[in-house]
Formats: structure tokens, sequence, C-alpha cells
């Protein structure tokens, strides 16, 4: 439990430093989507994305920032999996497993999500971008991170639950255990 709270510790630096360079990422996405002649639909996948990195992107500033939103996206999604193996979970913490998983999805639908307070991702955008182009894929990060971090705070109660359970059941079915019989002060054989 702690490594999958490290590793989000880590994702979250990353992404904090990622939303410093928000006005970078959605002008490479403005750039990228003018060099593919795609200014109409908005971005709405993370293969999107992807797509425009690997074919439409010739400046390196855009290059390292949509590698460094691809490379978010991958590292949640690694950190997704390995939250399934460390807590099977109930079903609180499998329904937040699930939307984290829809939501990272390379073809997942992104246009209609919006995160809201306390991020501003959003707020930092236009109206028109916010509402048609970018609001969903830089609303997917805060989202996904939110729910992970949910995830982590149900698990501990739950295993701090299991374990205050489990030391309770220790101590009433520990055996007594038996003194050393008395003997007297003086000399003893041994």
């Amino acid at each position: 439990m702690n490594e999958v709270v490290e590793t989000l510790r880590k994702i979250e630096e990353k992404y904090k430093l990622f939303q410093q360079q928000q006005f970078t990422f959605i002008r490479a996405l403005e750039r990228t989507r003018e060099e593919a002649h795609d200014l109409i639909r908005p971005v709405s996948s993370i293969v999107q994305v992807q797509c425009y990195k690997d074919h439409h992107c010739h400046n390196s500033t855009d290059r390292r920032i949509l590698n460094m939103f691809i490379s978010i996206c991958n590292d949640l999604r690694c950190l997704c999996h390995r939250m399934e193996t460390v807590h099977p979970g109930d079903s609180v913490t499998k329904g937040l497993l699930e939307k984290c998983k829809v939501l990272l999805n390379d073809s997942n639908d992104l246009s209609a999500l919006r995160a809201t307070y306390p991020h501003g991702v959003v707020n930092y955008l236009s109206l028109e971008e916010a509402r048609h182009r970018y609001g969903g894929v830089v609303s997917i990060l805060p989202i996904v991170i939110d729910s992970m971090r949910e995830w982590i705070t149900h698990s501990k109660r739950h295993l701090l639950y299991i374990e205050k359970d489990f030391q309770k059941f220790l101590a009433a079915n520990q055996r007594p255990q038996q003194k050393a019989p008395w003997r007297p002060p003086g000399k003893h054989p041994y």
C-alpha cells in the first residue's frame, strides 16, 4: 500500500509541473491540430493527442509537453493495475478503479468531461476552448488523480478496520500464558 501511495505522490508531482505548463499544452494542441487540418472537431481522446504528437508535431517544445501528458496518462494506467493487485477491494474501491480505467482508456470520448471545483484547469481556458475544444482533455488528469486519492483513503480505512478486528480476534482467542511456578528465594539447581 505504501508503494501505491508513493507512486501516486510522484505522479502528482509530475502533474503539478504539467499544470504549470497548461498554456504550453493548449498551444501545442492548437499548432498540431492546425498542422493536421483538424480544427473543427474537439480533442476528445488520448489516442488523438498521441496521433497529433506522432504525425503532426514538428516543434520540440510541443513534442515534450504532449509526451508529458501521455506519460502521465500511462503512469496513471499502470498505477490503476497495481491498485487492483494491492487491494482487491469492495464495491466502492472497485467502482473507483473502474471509473479510472474507463477514463484512461485510449479511445474514451473525453469531450463531455469537465473538472469541477477545486480544480481550476478549465477556468484557464477561454469559453470557446473550454466548451468546444480542450475542456475534456485538460480535465481527465485531475479527475483520475482525485479518484485514486479517494481509493487510497477508502482502502486505508478498510484495511485499518480489518487490522483492528484481527487484533481483537487475536486478543479474544489467545491462550493465557502459563506463569512459571513460584519458587522460594534461595538456591535453585539451575
